[in-house]
């Protein structure tokens, strides 16, 4: 048996594909956690992992029986065929009766993007020159869908919200969001670079408030703990310690087989590349003692190349039912993405 899925929150790499999946459909193998990832997203993660940079297509069935290993029912599997179909990620071909599905350039492209900083999350923290990346907006309420997308992009470039209408981060990405908010039409918001950061004032216990004279504290040196939830993500990164611990321990005792395999490295991949958009990156000059990621980050690599090899078997197991020749194409990459034999 594998350890239960710890909670964590599906990351902005993958809300590429939101708008892709059926908020009702069931996910068996996610059970009791609820981390999720529907079949449209859960396909396209298959397919990165075990017929990465292949052209040849696959039989649907074959993507079908892949899916089933997740607990995807059938007529789930080929709706997400169809979606993606439709959206212009995969593209199929007939042969007689039988259906052949592959992934589409777009499609490559995004998994390929979004490995690459997955796998690279966390690996060599950046040097901090000690200067900040502050976005200053105000967009009106009719406006509100621009204002929720430019608050998500921010999220995704490692902001935090200093104020309502006032975002930070340490790292230089005030051109990045210029950019964005050309693309956005947004007119009324600025992105500049600072090298302090303006006070934030917090009512000391128990002083009454500025109408009662008494002045607020100035509180500078804490910004990283009130802008960021870093308690929170500290119990995050522990909680996926603790589960891929003892994934590793088991798949080094030979205690996972095939099968589990599979549904395991697909798991642990789910669990961490939502940190990507929970973590801010933040200097190690901001962070609390004893900062849990590169721990985390560790267990991760090691327990997803340690279960390549017996994933991948389970994939070209699955195949060979429907097309023995190509079954001994899949295999799997590491996380240094380097492609290696499934029997490697």
């Amino acid at each position: 048996m594998i350890p239960n899925a710890v909670s964590a929150a599906v990351s902005s790499t993958d809300s590429f594909f939101d708008a892709l999946e059926d908020e009702d459909v069931p996910q068996p193998w996610t059970t009791p956690g609820p981390v999720a990832q529907r079949p449209p997203r859960l396909l396209l993660t298959l397919l990165g992992d075990y017929w990465w940079q292949r052209t040849e297509s696959l039989p649907s069935a074959a993507i079908v029986g892949l899916l089933a290993e997740f607990g995807v029912s059938d007529s789930a599997a080929r709706a997400a065929l169809s979606r993606l179909t439709r959206n212009g990620l995969l593209v199929t071909s007939r042969n007689g009766r039988r259906t052949f599905v592959r992934l589409s350039q777009r499609a490559a492209d995004v998994l390929d993007d979004g490995g690459r900083r997955i796998f690279s999350f966390g690996a060599t923290p950046a040097p901090w020159d000690g200067m900040w990346s502050l976005v200053a907006f105000s967009i009106p309420e009719e406006h509100r869908s621009a204002r929720d997308e430019l608050r998500k992009e921010l999220r995704w470039l490692g902001f935090a919200p200093l104020y309502d209408g006032l975002w930070v981060c340490p790292r230089d990405h005030a051109g990045d969001v210029m950019a964005r908010l050309k693309d956005l039409g947004i007119s009324t918001a600025t992105a500049f670079r600072a090298t302090a950061l303006p006070a934030v004032s917090a009512a000391a216990p128990g002083a009454a408030d500025a109408a009662g004279g008494a002045g607020a504290a100035l509180v500078t040196a804490d910004i990283p703990a009130r802008a960021w939830d870093l308690s929170g993500l500290r119990d995050r990164y522990q909680e996926f310690t603790e589960f891929a611990g003892l994934l590793r321990d088991q798949t080094v005792a030979g205690e996972i087989t095939t099968a589990d395999a599979l549904v395991a490295r697909t798991r642990v991949m789910n669990e961490w590349r939502a940190f990507p958009a929970m973590d801010p990156d933040l200097p190690y000059e901001l962070l609390p003692p004893a900062w849990p990621r590169a721990a985390a980050r560790d267990l991760f690599i090691t327990c997803y190349d340690l279960l390549g090899p017996l994933a991948a078997r389970r994939v070209r197991q699955i195949i060979a039912r429907y097309s023995p020749e190509l079954a001994g194409r899949a295999a799997y990459h590491s996380s240094q993405l380097t492609l290696s034999d499934a029997d490697g």
